[in-house]
């Protein structure tokens, strides 16, 4: 099953324009809040009409401008989980459920499908429950049981975990990974969170001011995110201009240094990452003295600040994190870095 999606849309001096196909499972789309993340998945669900494109899911036509095609949403058989869940507040667990059975006429099918949904949500002993006496966690399974009761052909989670604390939110990541496997459709989930994205989907689509600027399994984006919005967007925190010197050398002016690199450099690049996790005292490759700078403690890390010898003085110190029972006991005076740890970035 896939969805492929080519649409713009003008809502005043924001342009929204993305193209992509989704397939295979979870795609997440991770940008920054007011990117256009959200208004995309309103724009497939059919809550939100394109000016002008295509929205094709699994071979059927949802939207076509030029052929005239705008199905309603109750048409479109996608599932749409709002942030804040919508839930009806004066209807109980068992009552919203049916609501997403509300074109199913014989009442003992009804019955018989709101009950298997309970189940497998592990709602049992809640049907009677209204959303005010569930938990959040609660609250998130009623709503995905009232939108899967329908047999959706696509799902749509926005920002699914935004409502949770952040102890519910890293268990539930789980449940719900579980649930989504179990779903077996495609899925395509908002989120501005990195791990998020990491650890929910199978590929993942960065969006920036309005478009994506590119696709790519989970993995080969974080290994190789190639811009320098997906780089800081997947968490790289040295992220700085350079020049492309021959096929394995770049030049980075504002350090003073030049390092060699495992992957090919193209004509075009305008940036290298680093990620903070990659430097090390007893590397030899890309090893250039360094002086320290400042640290800053986190619950389980440190992050260490340094600057390189001939760095320029107005450019900002490079991050080195690591563990805290991994903290030297002396600054190093030199440190290195892999060339295959050298993120080539063209935009």
């Amino acid at each position: 099953m896939s969805l492929f999606v080519d649409i713009q849309k003008q809502m005043g001096s924001f342009r929204l324009d993305v193209r992509f196909t989704a397939e295979n499972g979870v795609t997440c789309l991770l940008g920054a809040s007011g990117c256009g993340k959200s208004m995309t998945l309103k724009c497939i669900a059919g809550i939100e009409k394109p000016d002008k494109g295509r929205i094709e899911l699994d071979g059927r036509v949802l939207f076509d401008s030029e052929k005239h095609i705008d199905l309603r949403p109750q048409q479109r058989r996608v599932g749409y989980l709002f942030q804040n869940y919508a839930l009806f507040p004066n209807m109980t667990v068992r009552q919203n459920i049916l609501c997403g059975l509300c074109r199913e006429k014989d009442r003992a099918a009804k019955a018989r499908r709101a009950d298997a949904m309970i189940a497998l949500m592990q709602l049992e002993g809640l049907e009677e429950h209204k959303p005010h006496q569930l938990s959040g966690g609660q609250q998130q399974r009623v709503a995905l049981a009232r939108i899967l009761v329908s047999d959706p052909q696509l799902l749509l989670l926005d920002e699914p975990f935004s409502a949770l604390d952040g102890h519910l939110r890293d268990a539930l990541k789980i449940e719900l990974r579980d649930l989504l496997a179990r779903f077996g459709r495609e899925v395509l989930m908002v989120t501005h969170d990195r791990t998020e994205a990491y650890n929910m989907s199978a590929s993942i689509a960065v969006m920036d001011e309005g478009r994506l600027m590119t696709v790519k399994p989970t993995k080969a984006l974080f290994a190789d995110p190639g811009s320098i919005r997906a780089a800081i967007l997947t968490g790289c925190k040295n992220v700085v201009p350079a020049r492309r010197i021959d096929a394995h050398t770049v030049e980075i002016p504002d350090w003073g240094v030049c390092m060699e690199t495992r992957q090919a450099v193209k004509e075009g690049l305008c940036a290298v990452g680093l990620r903070a996790h990659y430097f090390s005292p007893t590397a030899q490759q890309n090893r250039f003295p360094v002086v320290y700078c400042e640290e800053m403690e986190e619950p389980f890390e440190i992050i260490l600040q340094f600057r390189y010898q001939n760095q320029k003085k107005d450019s900002p110190p490079v991050w080195w994190r690591l563990p805290k029972d991994k903290r030297p006991a002396a600054f190093p005076q030199e440190l290195g870095i892999a060339g295959a740890n050298i993120l080539l970035l063209y935009e």
